[in-house]
């Protein structure tokens, strides 16, 4: 791929300061709509702060400092995996990287190590989405194991089950199992009306908070997958709607989820089953 092409599937960069604050992050992520930013120091890229930092930070310091007074040096991880720009199939490495180490973003670098640009999940997404269609189908790459909640949960319930839980989504459900909607981190940053003052505490507060539940952020507009659509389908529906999972239903039963995770094990191997596939058409 030449790099004149990769530019098309790379995202811009965004960066700040280790002494910049949560404050800082919150306002730069809502107003690009990106879910990480790079930390930076002379240029050199020394770390990164997403979505899930804040949420696992947001939940677990229970200091009464202010958005506005927590340095991102605090919960910003320090451990950068990077490729160069002079590598080889940079999105292939980037992919590779990206599920070996079950991180969601890769940080490109130049020769003297200074920041060059940054390739995320959604990248790949968008890229697999244009080039592979025909490949697979959803149920070949859909994980199986659903994380749910109701309609009637807590706002405190979904961050605490997907904090405990290491995931990034939760499906919400009524009582028969139907699919609703979806919840993301992104979900609760957004709709989070105690990032709009930095003065206030950034816990879910103690009054609104309480009362809230699931249903009250939730989108009215459900996106689903069967489990028999092409993979490249499912992703190019990620892209479109800028979204990282999307419940997989046949005949209105919830059967798994797909995500951005998954479509991007699959752009590991891709190639190599694409070769198959032209060389033997019995292959899938």
């Amino acid at each position: 791929m030449a790099l004149e092409e990769m530019t098309l599937y790379s995202s811009p960069v965004i960066t700040l300061s280790k002494e910049n604050t949560i404050h800082d992050a919150l306002l730069l992520m809502q107003k690009n709509d990106i879910k990480r930013i790079v930390i930076v120091e002379k240029d050199l890229p020394i770390g990164v702060i997403t979505e899930r930092d804040m949420g696992i930070f947001l939940e677990s310091d229970k200091t009464i400092r202010s958005l506005n007074e927590i340095p991102i040096k605090e919960l910003m991880s320090r451990n950068l995996v990077t490729v160069s720009l002079g590598s080889q199939d940079i999105l292939s490495q980037c992919a590779i990287r990206m599920d070996a180490f079950q991180i969601s973003s890769i940080i490109l670098v130049a020769e003297n190590g200074t920041l060059s640009g940054i390739v995320t999940k959604s990248d790949l997404v968008s890229y697999f989405a244009t080039k592979y269609p025909g490949i697979y189908k959803v149920k070949d790459c859909m994980s199986q194991k659903i994380m749910t909640c109701r309609k009637t949960d807590s706002l405190f319930f979904g961050l605490d089950i997907l904090n405990k839980n290491k995931i990034s989504r939760l499906v919400v459900t009524d009582n028969d199992g139907k699919a609703l909607g979806v919840i993301s981190y992104d979900s609760f940053l957004k709709n989070s009306i105690y990032f709009k003052n930095p003065n206030r505490n950034y816990r879910l507060p103690e009054d609104s908070g309480k009362g809230m539940t699931i249903g009250d952020i939730i989108s009215s507009e459900l996106i689903v997958v069967s489990s028999e659509d092409d993979l490249a389908k499912a992703a190019n529906l990620m892209t479109e709607y800028k979204v990282s999972g999307i419940p997989v239903v046949d005949v209105h039963n919830l059967k798994g989820v797909i995500a951005a995770t998954d479509v991007v094990r699959a752009y590991t191997k891709v190639e190599t089953h694409e070769r198959l596939a032209k060389k033997d058409p019995h292959f899938t």
